[in-house]
């Protein structure tokens, strides 16, 4: 009996240690601006979805005050219009995915921006149950410990924008030679374009697909009234009130 209590104890213990360790560099990256991410490792060492490595990671950290309005509006539109509302998950997307696929439709991403901040800062690729489970982990502890604002101003920052480029402030000089807080609704929306899949959609050349995706970038950004949608972000934390 004490024995099982003490491989209990020594469990209990083993948890919390482990719960110690990954909330609290979450903590810290509400404050600290993160100098790499797990996915731009990867693309330096690993090879990345490419194929090849990056001689050079282009990322250059860009607070909330030096991003055009335009961006985060049209990142939302593109990527996850219920971000203001949902706690990290967007349930009824992930309803539609799967009524998509039991139809045999094509598979329809659900991932939030919460999700994807999780996946880019701490996560490898792929789709193993136990990945998905850690992606569901950190965006529980990002969603209740960072403002909405921070987990948008994270993402625009971390978001790979090009083979090799990562973040709005390295994209914006890349793409357009300008700094981030100059770009216009059009820029802003072929960037967000480029977000599901960078290393095959060129900001810089772009398609006619790619061109079609912005322009309709560009209509949802209307018909949620433009980056007044977002002016209910704050710097207050959601979860915990810090």
């Amino acid at each position: 009996m004490r024995a099982g209590r003490h491989r209990v104890a020594r469990v209990a213990r083993i948890g919390l240690a482990v719960v110690a360790a990954t909330v609290a560099p979450v903590v810290a990256l509400r404050w600290v601006h993160p100098p790499t991410t797990a996915v731009m490792l990867t693309h330096r060492f690993g090879g990345g979805t490419s194929g090849g490595g990056c001689r050079r990671i282009e990322h250059r950290w860009t607070p909330w005050p030096a991003i055009s309005p335009h961006v985060p509006i049209a990142i939302v539109a593109a990527e996850d219009q219920r971000f203001p509302d949902h706690v990290g998950f967007d349930f009824d997307s992930i309803s539609d995915a799967l009524r998509a696929r039991g139809r045999a439709a094509p598979l329809r991403g659900a991932s939030t921006i919460s999700q994807q901040v999780a996946k880019n800062l701490f996560l490898w690729s792929g789709r193993s149950w136990v990945r998905k489970g850690l992606e569901a982990y950190f965006t529980v502890l990002i969603e209740a410990l960072w403002p909405k604002r921070r987990i948008l101003e994270m993402y625009a920052n971390v978001a790979q924008f090009g083979s090799c480029t990562f973040g709005i402030g390295a994209a914006s000089w890349q793409f357009f030679d300008r700094p981030a807080a100059t770009l216009g609704p059009r820029e802003a929306a072929l960037l967000a374009a480029a977000l599901p899949n960078p290393s095959r959609f060129h900001v810089n050349r772009p398609s006619a697909y790619l061109r079609r995706r912005a322009a309709w970038i560009s209509d949802q950004v209307r018909r949620l009234g433009g980056p007044t949608y977002l002016s209910s972000l704050s710097g207050r934390g959601l979860g915990l009130g810090f």
